[in-house]
């Protein structure tokens, strides 16, 4: 069996475990695997090629749901969602477009990687929870420069530094130079960059590196795809779960900096959710939490809110293409320029906008705007 490594080099100092014949999703196994960061953990009994099987053990009772897990009705899970990727990549083929989306995303991480057990120097956007470090602007640069040096005349959408480049282009670069900067800027193990192409407003390849671990152990692991490619991680075939059964599912959300409408909103979603499902985590980086589902380590992710940089990579090209679906929160097509987003492994997906669905139809019958936004001014699209 070959190794697998990230494709630049130079995001070491991690070392990748042996490669397997795949990466199935969590509920496809009937041994659960430990996979190693540390060639030195092989020597644990019971470890082969990287990977460590667990004693199982003995279930404990499942625990009383409330009356509420009852509500959700069986409607077919078969519903078919509109596609969100490029149909086409212009005269740019997909291959060359994701080979440079890697090699930015992952220099962007060295910069991330090279900073990350250093002190930060820390200042404010908006009040006391929304950060930005020098780190974020030294990754913003770096990737900038990356794809400047290839294509000159592509727009770019970055977070730091706003839109730049040719509006006529058909090709605008989404760029999230550092995505969960308050855990970075903490230690806390879930952050990324994450960096796609879009050809007339709809994704055509994205790359998305998380950081794990923590302190004193960081790793890397890169998530990638390119429209009707197929997504990957560190090089290997990735798809979401089958997990047909809410009650069984693992959800993430995430919540905005302003405390408005929307977010106590979410908030009783995240309540009602919770009461039926087998819990629901908010770890604070929207491209991660998306990669997860395309993993198939979580059902479903969905936000108000979000930014272009902050979906454009995750919510295609990752979860789209690693089999799952895609819309926004009341069911209706998605587009990168939305201000609601709901991803899940697909079999879910009606039932979960049961709830969600309803609950922002309220929001907009409020006169809650959820109109596009953040789409460049001239900027062409097939959206």
């Amino acid at each position: 069996m070959g190794k697998s490594f990230l494709l630049s080099p130079t995001l070491t100092p991690s070392k990748f475990c042996q490669k397997h014949t795949s990466i199935l999703p969590r509920n496809y196994p009937k041994v659960s695997y430990f996979r190693s960061s540390n060639a030195n953990l092989d020597s644990f009994r019971g470890c082969r090629d990287g990977f460590c099987s667990i004693p199982s053990f003995k279930a404990m009772p499942t625990r009383r749901l409330c009356s509420k897990a009852s509500v959700f009705s069986e409607v077919s899970n078969q519903k078919q969602f509109f596609k969100v990727g490029a149909e086409s990549t212009g005269p740019i083929p997909s291959k060359q477009l994701l080979q440079v989306v890697q090699t930015a995303a992952e220099t962007g991480a060295k910069v991330v990687m090279d900073t990350v057990n250093k002190p930060r120097t820390i200042a404010y956007k908006i009040g006391l929870s929304d950060l930005v470090t020098d780190t974020d602007k030294m990754s913003e640069a770096a990737i900038l420069d990356v794809v400047r040096n290839n294509f000159q005349d592509h727009l770019i959408l970055g977070e730091e530094g706003g839109l730049i480049g040719d509006s006529s282009s058909d090709y605008l670069w989404c760029i999230d130079p550092l995505d969960g900067t308050t855990n970075f800027a903490h230690g806390y193990p879930s952050f990324s960059v994450s960096v796609a192409v879009l050809f007339r407003g709809k994704p055509a390849a994205a790359t998305v590196v998380e950081f794990v671990g923590g302190p004193m152990c960081w790793n890397t692991r890169t998530f990638s795809a390119a429209s009707g490619e197929g997504a990957f991680a560190n090089g290997e075939k990735i798809h979401v779960s089958q997990t047909d059964k809410v009650e069984k599912s693992l959800l993430v959300t995430g919540f905005g900096y302003e405390h408005d409408d929307a977010w106590a909103t979410n908030i009783d979603l995240f309540k009602e959710f919770t009461d039926v499902s087998r819990g629901v985590r908010r770890l604070g980086a929207a491209s991660v939490d998306m990669c997860h589902v395309a993993f198939g380590i979580a059902e479903a992710y969905w936000e108000y809110r979000l930014k272009p940089w902050d979906m454009a990579a995750g919510v295609l090209q990752i979860v789209e293409e690693a089999g799952g679906a895609v819309s926004c929160m009341d069911g209706g097509k998605f587009s990168v320029f939305d201000r609601s987003v709901l991803v899940s492994n697909g079999v879910l997906h009606a039932k979960l906008l049961e709830r969600i669905g309803p609950a922002t139809e309220r929001l907009k019958n409020k006169g809650i705007d959820f109109s596009l936004w953040y789409k460049p001014e001239n900027y062409r699209t097939d959206i």
